[in-house]
């Protein structure tokens, strides 16, 4: 998916609560968000990412899980496929998937990011949520 020229928005509500939402997560201030989102996929897709929705802050779950939990134990890869068309990364958590082993296997921001992101601990105390 390719994204559109930015263009600035101070005055839109939607984006300011996303912003003020994204704030306080990085802060370590909020664990869950609250946002009207709708996003724009194959119906499959928003199975996937409805199920990213439902992993609780500081949790983590593999891909045969939500391929589990979608009703499809056999589509592992069609999930990561999914998930890595997952347009809403932080909000719609999808760095809280892992592998079977649980490491760390693939993060559109990159691994060292998702592994800050899963550090639930000591995100606030290093500044980034």
């Amino acid at each position: 998916m390719k994204l559109g020229e930015m263009q600035p928005a101070d005055d839109n509500p939607a984006l300011l609560d996303a912003e003020w939402q994204l704030r306080e997560f990085f802060a370590g201030e909020r664990t869950q968000f609250d946002l009207d989102i709708a996003m724009e996929g194959t119906p499959f897709q928003k199975r996937v990412w409805n199920a990213l929705l439902d992993i609780p802050f500081g949790e983590r779950r593999t891909y045969r899980d939500i391929a589990t939990r979608i009703g499809n134990r056999e589509a592992v890869r069609a999930v990561g496929a999914a998930i890595g068309r997952n347009p809403l990364s932080i909000v719609t958590p999808c760095h809280r998937v892992v592998g079977s082993s649980g490491r760390l296997t693939g993060f559109s921001g990159g691994l060292p990011t998702q592994a800050l992101l899963l550090d639930t601990k000591d995100r606030a105390a290093r500044g980034i949520a």
